[in-house]
């Protein structure tokens, strides 16, 4: 029987033996005691198995509260556990709380981070993954040969859907390829879903009649399933090609629901990241994060950027993008979508260290706030990017083309 394998950092004040028997015990068939009916039997079918152990140091302090190491402090470890999937079948919420259910609660555990899952050939036959990924959204977008370049609307929430419209409108005369609800825009007081659908439609409808090109626009339909099925059908039947789900705030239920309609392109975003991973020993590192959300059919999910605005380091955001171009066995991908502070300067560094254009690359203020305006901050980022690629630097970019040497002024020392 085929097995899923769920790869831990882990601290423990115990021996790293004992620590990880209790992990499989507790994800398994165990509980803390010997009870009835836990049959050898039982145990051999249904058991989680300790496959390795990796002892990487020890230290005298713990990263969390747990219990308290009496000698020999506190020992770190990479260790791989695997289950069969006979324990959850394809139900990817089960199989959630098999991966991180209580184990984080352990008082084994003063660490725990579950880094990568290595899934099956049967899991990624039975989820067919993204209806569009990376090539769907080329189509769609009529993007060949660099980086999708998209932007947010600001501000986030309180432009009414004439205001919202008018701003789409000149982002696309502008050459924009997306353009995004901001995660706290669905639906507000002076802008109804519908309204700013049909406002926005018309802009991209009326753009796509005259030129050919067809904007995508992600409207952010989270909400509960029923709203947001209805959200998407009136999404389809005014045009659109695309809908964002907020991931960690409708669940995996949620956007796999979503995903299932198959007619848009799903654009994930992954707010509240932070509070599941920014901690080096607690939650959950994006490889395996982002396995989970392409086996329910997102096509897109954010991976942050070089030199973000937030904490997670360049080393971090280059391994989510590889993450996300690896394909599964089925052979699928997910764009990855860099966001965050991003502007012009950061597609010379992104780059050299990804070497791929596969990417939706985000910028807000760093189109919004550039100094000619909308119109020159998509320009600027389409220079950046054919600078980068041409293996230009920054400074020769800069010097090239004058609306990238704008966001170099505005931008360069922020």
């Amino acid at each position: 029987m085929e097995r899923i394998t769920g790869k831990y950092y882990i601290e423990t004040p115990y021996p790293l033996e004992k620590a990880a028997q209790v992990l499989a015990g507790e994800q398994s068939s165990g509980t803390f005691v010997a009870v009835p009916g836990e049959t050898e039997e039982l145990k051999a079918r249904f058991a989680a198995r300790v496959e390795k152990i990796e002892h990487l140091e020890s230290v005298n302090e713990p990263a969390m509260p747990g219990a308290v190491a009496k000698e020999g402090g506190y020992h770190r470890a990479n260790i791989e556990v695997s289950w069969s999937v006979e324990n959850f079948g394809y139900n990817l919420p089960v199989l959630v709380s098999t991966l991180q259910g209580n184990l984080y609660e352990l008082t084994q555990f003063t660490g725990l981070k579950l880094m990568d899952i290595e899934i099956p050939d049967s899991y990624t036959q039975h989820y067919k993954g993204p209806e569009f990924g990376i090539e769907g959204c080329r189509k769609l977008t009529g993007v060949e040969g660099r980086p999708l370049i998209g932007t947010i609307i600001k501000p986030s929430i309180g432009m009414s859907p004439e205001t919202t419209a008018e701003l789409v409108k000149t982002l696309a005369e502008a050459g924009i390829d997306f353009v995004k609800d901001d995660e706290l825009m669905s639906a507000a007081a002076n802008s109804s879903f519908e309204d700013r659908v049909d406002a926005i439609m018309r802009v991209i409808n009326d753009h796509a009649d005259r030129t050919g090109k067809k904007v995508m626009y992600a409207f952010n339909l989270s909400d509960e399933v029923d709203s947001m099925l209805r959200r998407y059908e009136y999404i389809v039947k005014a045009g659109g090609t695309c809908a964002m789900v907020s991931l960690n705030s409708v669940g995996l239920s949620g956007a796999k629901k979503i995903c299932d309609q198959g007619a848009l392109a799903i654009h994930g975003h992954r707010n509240g990241w932070g509070m599941m991973n920014r901690h080096p020993l607690l939650g959950i590192e994006f490889p395996a994060y982002q396995k989970l959300w392409r086996l329910a059919g997102v096509d897109q999910i954010h991976v942050n950027g070089i030199k973000n605005k937030f904490w997670e380091s360049d080393d971090s955001v280059v391994r989510s993008i590889e993450a996300c171009l690896k394909p599964l066995a089925n052979g699928t991908t997910v764009l990855p979508v860099v966001s965050s502070g991003q502007w012009g300067g950061q597609a010379f560094e992104t780059y050299r260290r990804t070497q791929t254009i596969d990417l939706l690359y985000m910028a807000g203020g760093g189109i919004m706030a550039h100094p000619d305006g909308p119109t020159g901050g998509v320009v600027a980022l389409h220079q950046a990017w054919q600078g980068a690629v041409d293996g230009l630097l920054l400074e020769q970019a800069a010097e090239k083309y004058p609306e990238f040497a704008n966001s170099v002024k505005k931008f360069g020392n922020s």
